[in-house]
């Protein structure tokens, strides 16, 4: 008898054994995937951020590192969140899709962030999205218009408008202020927010009654655009769309009027850096391109964010840095009122953004964690950007 005891104790205690063993490799398992420094309650709250600060498109990468730091600063200054401060780790991706991914994993794996505000590019940001929601650590995209980007799963989320709206705008835009009947398409292939953006303007502009005459082209870093420009100028269209980065359009449109292309030109955000001049030069007067906000708003919000940007950094604000800006502000505030920084609680706060202002307008994230926002097109005149008007969700 005391041995069947013996031996039944004994069976019962490995099987307890086992079952905490299993316990706690489970939990180790999802504090892994929820990023390990969520259950910290003490200290800095380390939040990744990625992008370009080298090669062609430095730029952004700059502009959105100068946006989350003047934020977090702001952040920081008024006490922080629950008494503990925000610290940004940010990495160069080189604008590389497989750097990016790289630099993703490494931020959750290595620096244990609780969120990462990034990427600028829809094409990185694509790579980088199945590794967050795979780990369950929360990533807000400043820039990413392509609408592909939050579907990867329910982490996702982005503080801009995409495509399918920005599309609309410009199409709408050219038909009805323009009054154009006949219109180009220059595109990048290499690029998903390029590809798309020139597909949804396309269908909305043949759905208002234009036509689109000829499609070009050309692969991100080409240097030479005169074939598919000639192409173009001989179906003597009365706009030119070209999707791109400012990188490439300076030199599209430089080359285009050298061909004797007049017809305007125009694009979407991605155009909107101060590079675009120093490359375009006076090529770039009398174009347009559509954008998520302009330094010359008369909105209290933004004459402030472009002051103190000003002071700062010595320049006036883009669009990149404001949209940064804007993530980190909604990161913040969901991290007020999440129920605890872990990958659900956190990823639930966001997904609840109501009426947050920031730089850019009102944020409210809809079902699929995207903005239902604003759009303004802006008209290049004598070396500036110059605000021209604002179209709404409406139309």
């Amino acid at each position: 008898m005391l041995m069947r005891v013996t031996r039944n104790f004994l069976i019962s205690a490995s099987v307890i054994v086992l079952l905490a063993t299993v316990s706690s490799c489970k939990k180790k398992d999802d504090s892994a995937l929820s990023g390990s420094n969520a259950v910290s309650t003490t200290g800095d709250i380390v939040v990744g951020a990625l992008g370009p600060t080298t090669g062609a498109e430095a730029t952004y990468g700059v502009s959105a590192k100068n946006g989350i730091e003047m934020a977090f600063e702001k952040i920081n200054g008024a006490g922080g969140v629950a008494g503990r401060k925000l610290r940004m780790v940010f990495y160069d991706d080189q604008g590389k899709p497989e750097e990016a991914a790289a630099v993703m994993t490494r931020l959750i794996t290595q620096d244990k962030v609780v969120a990462v505000l990034g990427e600028i590019a829809s094409s990185r940001s694509l790579a980088m999205a199945p590794i967050a929601q795979t780990h369950k650590v929360p990533m807000i995209s400043h820039t990413s218009t392509n609408p592909k980007v939050t579907e990867i799963g329910d982490y996702i989320f982005r503080v801009c408008f995409i495509d399918p709206f920005q599309g609309s705008v410009v199409a709408t835009f050219v038909s009805d202020t323009l009054h154009s009947k006949k219109a180009a398409v220059l595109r990048d292939l290499k690029s998903d927010y390029s590809v798309g953006l020139a597909q949804f303007f396309k269908e909305k502009y043949v759905g208002s009654g234009g036509q689109i005459v000829a499609e070009e082209a050309y692969s991100s870093g080409d240097i030479d655009f005169k074939a598919q420009l000639t192409a173009i100028r001989a179906t003597k269209p009365d706009f030119v769309f070209v999707p791109g980065y400012y990188t490439d359009v300076g030199l599209i449109i430089r080359q285009g009027r050298e061909l004797g292309i007049v017809v305007p030109f125009g694009g979407g955000d991605a155009w909107d850096s101060d590079k675009l001049f120093e490359i375009g030069g006076k090529s770039m007067e009398g174009t347009y391109f559509s954008n998520h906000y302009s330094p010359d708003s008369e909105d209290p919000i933004v004459k402030g964010f472009v002051a103190e940007y000003k002071q700062k950094y010595g320049a006036v604000p883009d669009t990149i840095a404001a949209l940064a800006y804007d993530s980190a502000g909604v990161l913040a505030e969901a991290m007020k009122r999440a129920r605890s920084l872990s990958g659900a609680d956190l990823r639930d706060a966001i997904a609840h953004t109501n009426g947050y202002m920031g730089a850019t307008g009102k944020i409210t994230l809809d079902a699929k964690r995207n903005p239902t926002k604003s759009a303004v097109i802006i008209k290049i005149e004598n070396g500036k950007r110059n605000y021209l008007k604002t179209i709404n969700p409406s139309g």
